[in-house]
């Protein structure tokens, strides 16, 4: 059986998010609660494997975020070399999850089938609901469909061995969570499927949501799909950077989730 190493690769950070941005219905003790954007790298069986793909310099701009690393630079100081790639799984198209198009020139994507529908799709009539698309990223999609690079998914599904996608939606109509193999056990990646720590583990949903009930039912799905509560790594709290090690002599936001948490 396959086993996989996973780093987490740290390529942006918003120092203004407020504790009551990042819970449905705000919080009654309001404070800064930062956010921190990641890109995931699983290295096993001879292959890399990517998840997700962040955001550029210009939408960094854009979005009044910051950047720590640029991404490229990020997976090349985790090793990865970008034109070998494969396979990169997207969790869902949000701006922050499906940028960098062309860093990966020889990759088949993975989606959702719902998630393709919902961002070409009517709901994107709504303001609301589009804010967290790009159509540059949706296109850029369509145009790798054109060239016979994406493969579909319809619920769960096997990437490779020791490597399956999970259909949770909530959070966006297709979001998927990512489950691997390691060497102590079954790692859930959730993305956004949970931002922070505190969302799952309190069941208290992101503002950003298409359907709450999906997105408490997807907090169950990763704990069944995890070996436990300690095996599901957030998409975007900063607190995955205390908890877990940096490889031997490499930079500090760049580390293994695959490694046992250090508190």
């Amino acid at each position: 059986m396959s086993e996989y190493e996973i780093l987490a690769v740290r390529y942006a950070h918003n120092a203004e998010r407020r504790i009551s941005e990042n819970f449905l219905g705000g919080d009654a003790h309001d404070g800064p609660m930062p956010m921190d954007f990641f890109v995931w790298v699983l290295k096993g069986d001879g292959q890399t494997i990517i998840v997700d793909t962040g955001f550029d310099a210009d939408m960094a701009k854009r979005r009044a975020r910051k950047i720590t690393r640029p991404v490229v630079e990020g997976l090349k100081a985790a090793g990865v070399d970008l034109a070998g790639v494969k396979d990169v799984v997207l969790t869902h198209m949000h701006y922050d999850h499906a940028g960098n198009h062309e860093i990966f020139p020889n990759a088949r994507y993975h989606i959702q089938d719902r998630e393709m529908e919902y961002c070409t799709g009517r709901c994107m009539c709504h303001s609301s609901l589009r804010h967290p698309f790009e159509a540059d990223d949706v296109t850029a999609m369509v145009g790798k469909l054109f060239q016979g690079r994406v493969k579909f998914h319809n619920g769960a599904s096997e990437i490779a061995d020791g490597v399956t996608v999970h259909l949770v939606g909530g959070h966006s109509r297709g979001l998927q969570f990512v489950r691997v193999r390691t060497r102590r056990g079954w790692v859930v990646l959730a993305s956004d499927a949970s931002h922070y720590y505190a969302n799952f583990e309190q069941y208290r949903p992101f503002p950003v949501v298409v359907d709450v009930s999906e997105t408490l039912e997807g907090y169950d799905a990763m704990r069944r799909q995890a070996s436990s509560l300690a095996h599901i790594v957030p998409g975007h709290d900063p607190l995955v950077l205390q908890r877990y090690p940096a490889q031997p002599g490499g930079p500090a936001d760049i580390i293994r989730l695959d490694a046992e948490p250090l508190k």
